[in-house]
């Protein structure tokens, strides 16, 4: 084979390639509760783009502490492929600084439960071919994402049929002094109800076994091992049903490139089950 036909060659593969590759794309998401929009990643597999008519589960991914809609995107440059091989959308919205996902009760700017377990998927579920039922929802997310995502999940158990958290602050009340949370919650002396009724923790009493299919990852030298022990326990006492991993790492992007791909599968092998559910009673 001489020079100039491999070439030839390789670029045919890579345009083809190209051509049926995910699609990542940026846009912008109005809230109404807080009046301004945010940016959001949208990954759209291949075959959203390929296949007329076919409509796609959503898994939505939230991000850390200080980051912003892009990071899970920059970071893990395979997540794109992970949305083909899985054939899901996946979703990258944009939790503000330091919201923890919750609709501040001392700062009415911040409505980040609202808009992210509200608007923004009523949003994509307008906007996009996507299975628009919440068996067909997942959200996930890393550190005050992990949070949001069973926060989220616990109270809106009627938009999301599974969610998970890697290295998740599933407890916020032994942090007072930790990112922004006072800011969010007011100080502990004089707040205590607002620090307990707003940690993901203490949400779980509303679920029931079943219901909301759960995944928990932590790594053993993370500074949120322990509350995320504490959670697990609470689950087994109260008899909820979930899958929950701790192994070797640490509260950094080599442990959530890693873990994020165990929940994507989780969440692939929840979907798959609810289309067998709806073959199985035709």
């Amino acid at each position: 084979m001489n020079n100039r036909f491999l070439r030839i060659a390789c670029l045919f593969v890579l345009m083809s390639a190209t051509a049926h590759a995910a699609r990542v794309d940026t846009i912008s998401i109005f809230s109404k509760a807080m009046h301004k929009s945010y940016k959001c990643v949208v990954i759209t597999p291949d075959t959203y783009h390929t296949k007329n008519g076919e409509r796609f589960p959503v898994v939505y991914l939230l991000h850390g502490y200080s980051g912003n809609y892009a990071d899970w995107t920059r970071k893990v440059p395979g997540l794109a492929g992970l949305a083909d091989t899985y054939q899901c959308l996946v979703v990258c919205p944009d939790g503000g600084f330091s919201s923890w996902y919750f609709d501040s009760p001392v700062d009415s700017s911040m409505k980040f439960e609202t808009y992210v377990g509200t608007e923004i998927p009523a949003y994509i579920d307008s906007h996009y071919r996507t299975r628009a039922e919440r068996k067909y929802r997942a959200i996930t997310g890393l550190s005050m994402g992990g949070h949001g995502a069973m926060f989220l999940a616990m109270r809106h158990q009627q938009t999301f049929g599974a969610a998970g958290s890697m290295s998740g602050g599933v407890d916020i009340r032994p942090f007072p002094k930790n990112w922004d949370l006072a800011q969010r919650l007011g100080e502990p002396a004089s707040h205590y109800d607002n620090w307990n009724d707003y940690t993901a923790i203490n949400q779980a009493y509303r679920l029931k076994n079943g219901v909301l299919s759960l995944i928990i990852d932590c790594g053993v030298k993370d500074f949120f091992i322990d509350v995320n022990r504490h959670l697990h326990q609470q689950l087994l006492q109260q008899g909820i049903e979930h899958d929950y991993i701790e192994r070797p790492g640490e509260h950094n992007w080599d442990y959530w490139s890693n873990a994020v791909q165990y929940q994507l599968l989780f969440f692939h092998r929840y979907f798959e089950s609810r289309k067998e559910e709806v073959r199985g009673k035709k």
